[in-house]
């Protein structure tokens, strides 16, 4: 028979303590908080987020400003370094003011460094002229920073003796610049023809042989042709239709875009698949009835490619040459383009056609991951996405919580799973 409680042993607990014990159950009320302390700290926060982000923002300016002055040096290396971190701030940020106030001279350094300097620096100047055409892309500014940069960076890719990389950069980069600015189209397919003249290295021979070219020429007629089919975007359906169907007045013509496809590199194949596909795309939209005398041979070449398996091919580029022409085969038999969805902060931009692909695709190339800062900001770049004006977003619901805060919402979090989870829990009986 168990030991009975001693009697008057609650009376002296009572008399001892001041208090009468409870059980965990009765002691735990459910509705105290739990994160009162957690208020208290966020109150005290209140007013320095604002100073944190000026100090920042001048910090970062400060920094930028000196890199710029730096462009100047005598040495080609630390002219490079400087120029790396332009490049880097002006993608990570979009500063227009900031840049508008200082384009000539970022200007004229990319000329100098274009001209006088070497491989290296001359790709950071030509990668600068495109972020400056990007930052500055919704101001009539614009349009004389491309008429500034674009005679110095046609000269570049027109000069053989320049590296075929170089080359290759500068052709992005004066393709970029002026679809960003606009201007006539008188001029705009001007610049195509003289993509067309170094792409066309890649056509096959009278005989029709392949040509051998080296892999750093392949990948500047593959350059060329990319950026040729971004500006061959800025032109309208029917104009593409009056010019490459059925006509041989316009170069190239889909039966010279078709020959591409047999070429020994890879980057070629892909460039003048997207081309092809662009080119229909933009021709169908006037008249379904586009390159229908090419569309059967087309199909053909597009399904070995597609299929591909030589095993004297890398495995890595069988893989992403099929990738890319099952999509191209897939539209040019059925018209249907494959949806994409690019999701940054609290929106979404639908790649829904092969021109928004194509422009999206040499955007990205540029900006990396900082094409997400100049989606939801660069007026521009939502301008050409038609993504409207832009979202404000409250800033009060991307604040991040600092350390302390994490800290003290877990301890109440694991206070209030430990006092729940006791009343679950098996207990001794007090006897």
């Amino acid at each position: 028979m168990p030991k009975g409680k001693r009697k008057g042993k609650s009376d002296r607990d009572y008399r001892n303590n001041g208090s009468v014990q409870t059980s965990d159950d009765e002691s735990f009320n459910d509705n105290a908080s739990v994160v009162s302390n957690f208020s208290e700290v966020r109150s005290t926060d209140d007013g320095t987020d604002e100073v944190d982000e000026i100090s920042q923002q001048e910090a970062f300016e400060e920094k930028l400003s000196e890199a710029i002055d730096g462009l100047t040096q005598k040495s080609a290396q630390g002219r490079c370094n400087c120029l790396e971190i332009i490049c880097k701030a002006l993608i990570k940020k979009y500063i227009p003011s900031y840049v508008l106030d200082r384009k000539l001279t970022l200007c004229d350094a990319v000329e100098r460094c274009l001209k006088k300097g070497k491989e290296a620096e001359q790709a950071y100047a030509a990668q600068l002229a495109i972020l400056l055409s990007v930052q500055l892309g919704a101001l009539q500014d614009c349009e004389e920073v491309c008429g500034i940069l674009k005679p110095v960076l046609l000269q570049t890719v027109n000069d053989k003796s320049v590296s075929a990389t170089t080359r290759g950069k500068c052709c992005t980069a004066l393709s970029l610049v002026t679809f960003l600015a606009g201007g006539e189209m008188g001029d705009v397919l001007h610049l195509m023809q003289q993509f067309e003249y170094i792409f066309a290295g890649s056509y096959l021979k009278g005989t029709g042989s392949v040509p051998n070219i080296s892999a750093d020429v392949a990948l500047l007629h593959s350059t060329a042709l990319s950026a040729w089919t971004l500006l061959f975007t800025l032109m309208s359906p029917g104009d593409v239709y009056r010019m490459l169907d059925n006509s041989d007045s316009f170069n190239p013509s889909l039966t010279q875009l078709s020959e591409l496809l047999k070429s020994g590199h890879l980057d070629v194949r892909m460039s003048a698949g997207e081309a092809l596909a662009t080119v229909f795309e933009l021709g169908c939209d006037y008249q379904d009835d586009f390159g229908e005398n090419l569309k059967d041979d087309l199909v053909e070449v597009l399904h070995q490619l597609a299929t591909d398996s030589h095993k004297y091919r890398a495995k890595k580029d069988r893989k992403q040459q099929r990738a890319t022409f099952r999509d191209v085969l897939h539209y040019i038999e059925s018209g249907e383009v494959p949806e994409l969805q690019i999701k940054f902060g609290q929106e979404c931009l639908i790649l829904d056609s092969w021109v928004r692909r194509k422009q999206y695709d040499a955007l990205c190339c540029i900006l990396g991951p900082g094409i997400n800062i100049h989606l939801s900001e660069n007026d521009l770049l939502r301008d050409i996405f038609q993504l409207g004006t832009k979202i404000l977003i409250n800033d009060i619901s991307i604040q991040r919580q600092t350390k302390l805060e994490r800290h003290l919402v877990n301890a109440a979090a694991f206070k209030a799973r430990t006092i729940s989870r006791s009343k679950n829990r098996d207990k001794r009986s007090d006897f």
